[in-house]
């Protein structure tokens, strides 16, 4: 895949002898979309009513409402196949709704696939990369897919590697790095056009503590400081309950219950005892799940206790 037209600039980013990226000329001609967002007067830049998602006779999303707001983080949580994945990948444009209204700041996915396209960074649960790439390469791929000019994609590759530290693996084939690593990849390539909406699916999967722990600060100065906005998905209760603003949880196809913490906690009536409730429990009395786990362990105990009489 070397020789293919669309790896512009072969050598764009460049290695100074001690393994670091050659810092490129300051000056750039890209202007960044966030610097849109913050109008005092700022629209949601997801907007979604009534969204329905069929796979045949599957009902995969039942009129699912959403809104993700300038400057915050919003948690999608729910169970396997309560259709989070579904709906990020109806907002990038990957899907097409069944039917439903979705805005992503005012452009139709369906009908503006590349406008929003260039709005979003998306990070899939399993990223799919060009295996055969560097990734120096597919960031050079990346950067002329989002015709970012060479100095501009030069100084922000530089910078997200190495708070990533992706240097030594650089010029090493994609199919040959760890799982986490190949995660670094994506991140960097979805945060490369710095885009004003993150859409990120389980982004955390294979990063060690470390990379984890810099990758939501990014994700807090992207809102907090740039008032950019994070659709964020994830299985890790503890990781949704400490950096996301608003969440949304997702059951069966719809939002059933949505707000801050404190706001779910309401929903549940806890009483004294509502600001200890944690978000799993939250969660698993909205979705229905915690009977169901009270019978499963009962279950399994009865069947430990047999097996050792």
């Amino acid at each position: 895949m070397h020789g293919h037209s669309y790896l512009c600039h072969k050598r764009a980013f460049n290695l100074s002898s001690s393994g670091a990226l050659s810092p490129p000329s300051p000056s750039s001609s890209s202007v960044s979309p966030l610097s849109d967002l913050h109008s005092p007067q700022s629209k949601p830049l997801v907007e979604a009513a009534g969204i329905i998602k069929r796979y045949g006779s599957v009902l995969a999303l039942s009129g699912l409402d959403l809104k993700v707001m300038p400057g915050e983080i919003y948690g999608l949580l729910g169970p396997n196949g309560a259709g989070k994945s579904t709906m990020i990948r109806i907002i990038t444009g990957l899907l097409e709704p069944t039917s439903g209204y979705l805005r992503v700041m005012g452009y139709d996915p369906s009908e503006n696939p590349v406008e929003v396209k260039s709005l979003i960074g998306y990070v899939s649960e399993n990223p799919l990369l060009y295996e055969s790439l560097t990734p120096r390469d597919f960031f050079e791929f990346v950067a002329s897919v989002r015709k970012i000019d060479r100095e501009t994609a030069n100084r922000r590759v530089s910078y997200l590697s190495r708070a990533f530290g992706l240097i030594e693996y650089y010029d090493s084939p994609i199919a040959t790095l760890s799982m986490g690593t190949k995660q670094k990849v994506a991140i960097i390539a979805a945060l490369i056009h710095e885009p004003p909406l993150l859409l990120l699916d389980e982004p955390l999967n294979g990063l060690d503590a470390k990379t984890s722990r810099i990758l939501k600060d990014i994700i807090s100065f992207h809102t907090k400081e740039k008032n950019g906005a994070v659709l964020f998905s994830t299985h890790i209760m503890e990781i949704a309950q400490t950096i996301c603003d608003r969440i949304g949880i997702i059951y069966q196809g719809k939002i059933v219950a949505e707000g801050s913490l404190d706001q779910l906690r309401q929903k549940i009536n806890t009483g004294a005892n509502a600001s200890s409730t944690t978000l799993e429990e939250v969660f698993l009395k909205l979705t229905h799940e915690e009977e169901e786990i009270a019978k499963t362990v009962s279950s399994l105990r009865e069947a430990f206790l047999a097996d050792k009489s």
